[in-house]
């Protein structure tokens, strides 16, 4: 069979076989764009590794929210009885709870293999590599081998969860956000290492179906990179739901096996520590999946960090050569890959369309959520850009009364010159609603004034943007360091 195998592949290296495009990697720019292009005539074959449609439905946003709303449903099942409900025993099922995920992903799965039939687009599944320029050669699970060759290319290899060399991490086996979607009981105790959009995210769902949970961070504070009273609220929620969190604290060693027992020692302000769970989920960054696929032999560069290199174009290194998503560079959201999806596709066809500009809005789904579109206080402070600063409370929300969730607060940044909105932050529920009327409101040009005096139904969480935007001050009035440095 060996000798077989060799000759094959001999032969198909001869003869590659032709496309107008390859796309190596099915995530979602890869796929968007695989379809599209199939239905306008293109000869297409979109290769991919081992999860159809890529991580997001799979193994990354949709089931991962999945998860989340399963303990959300826990959550209230433990405040029943402030609903009037009075409860029973009951009991976290983790088995069902996975069930329901991988229904969920299955359906999903059958749903995108549907479009690639529909779309005319080959999906190959293999795992493929570089072998030349714009060729591609790919090696199914049972050894065969193609080669394919394209007049154009697209990249959308995606990322991986980040595995520090930290002596015994490895070893300790340690879950990520792929098998802890797996769980098939709770852990007694979780320790979590990273205090990201990840961490503080399955640290919620976790300590929610009941396992307690420690989350390690070698910053400050959780998100570090957003608002200081961003931050100060994630605190105070899992202070309150009772999750340990520890901060400024590197990891020195790890012992143990995760789902048996593991030993982390660390250091925190010079100090010694010792922290010890059945547990260990690694949520502390994002590594690109450019390592080992040939990307030398197509003439495409990377960065140092190993992102795929391309301009505003998401053009690479190499002709006819472009990246997508998160192995380019983007910024780690599926909305973003979407918009890379839009940008490629129309340059393909000869356009000019770039990434330079574009809105970034982004959402944490913890309970209650955290959405951002436009400038923070911390970006605009960074940049010296002057603003005005409007911020209130959820509980002025009538809407967040009914519900019993007036956590929160809302808060946006006004030009100091002009009515333009440069930002807006929600904590606080359904968080993601809201912020897309502002972002709305900014992708049009509107003034603030616009919600401010726009009638919205009433009870709803839309409805206190009216009285966050009446708090805007005069522009007269400097409210941030900013404003009184730079205006």
């Amino acid at each position: 069979m060996k000798p077989r195998k060799q000759e094959y592949k001999q032969r198909t290296r001869s003869k590659p076989e032709e496309y107008d495009l390859l796309v190596l990697g099915s995530g979602t720019a890869g796929k968007l764009i695989a379809w599209t292009l199939a239905k306008k005539g293109m000869k297409t074959a979109s290769i991919e590794r081992k999860y159809v449609g890529g991580s997001c439905p799979n193994i990354a946003c949709l089931p991962s929210k999945n998860i989340i709303h399963s303990a959300k449903v826990a959550s209230y099942f433990r405040r029943s009885e402030e609903f009037g409900i009075t409860k029973a025993n009951w009991k976290i099922n983790m088995p069902a709870v996975r069930e329901r995920k991988r229904k969920m992903v299955a359906g999903l799965v059958d749903l995108h293999l549907d479009l690639y039939k529909e779309s005319g687009a080959e999906l190959v599944i293999g795992s493929g590599r570089f072998a030349g320029p714009k060729t591609i050669e790919v090696t199914s699970a049972d050894g065969v081998i193609r080669l394919l060759h394209g007049k154009r290319v697209v990249i959308n290899t995606g990322t991986h969860a980040t595995i520090d060399p930290t002596p015994g991490l490895l070893e300790a086996n340690p879950l990520t956000h792929v098998e802890a979607l797996e769980l098939d009981r709770i852990p007694e105790h979780l320790l979590v290492l990273g205090g990201g959009f990840v961490g503080v995210e399955f640290s919620q769902a976790m300590r929610r179906f009941g396992s307690r949970v420690t989350i390690i961070d070698r910053n400050a504070r959780l998100v570090h990179r957003e608002d200081q009273d961003i931050s100060a609220a994630l605190h105070g929620l899992f202070r309150d739901e009772g999750i340990e969190v520890v901060t400024s604290t590197r990891i020195n060693r790890v012992e143990g096996k995760s789902g048996e027992s593991v030993k982390l020692s660390a250091n925190r302000d010079g100090s010694e520590l010792v922290l010890e769970g059945t547990h260990l989920l690694v949520a502390a960054g994002r590594t690109p999946n450019t390592d080992g696929i040939g990307l030398d032999l197509a003439g495409v560069e990377t960065t140092n960090r190993g992102h795929v290199k391309v301009n505003e174009r998401l053009e690479t290194t190499a002709p006819d050569v472009w990246a997508a998503g998160e192995c380019a560079g983007s910024p780690h959201f599926t909305h973003i890959s979407e918009n890379d999806f839009h940008i490629v596709h129309d340059n393909i066809l000869g356009g000019h369309r770039v990434t330079t500009g574009r809105q970034v809005p982004f959402c944490i789904f913890t309970d209650p959520e955290f959405a951002q579109v436009g400038l923070s206080e911390t970006q605009a402070n960074e940049s010296g850009i002057a603003y005005r600063l409007a911020k209130v409370p959820l509980s002025v929300v009538w809407r967040a009364r009914t519900l019993s969730e007036t956590r929160g607060f809302m808060k946006a940044l006004i030009d100091t010159r002009s009515d333009r909105i440069l930002g807006f932050s929600v904590f606080g529920v359904e968080a993601g609603e809201i912020m897309a009327s502002v972002q709305v409101a900014m992708i049009a040009g509107l003034p603030y004034t616009a919600l401010r005096d726009a009638i919205f139904t009433h009870p709803t969480m839309a409805e206190g943007l009216i009285p966050l935007f009446a708090n805007v001050p005069p522009t007269s009035v400097p409210v941030s360091k900013a404003q009184v440095l730079h205006a």
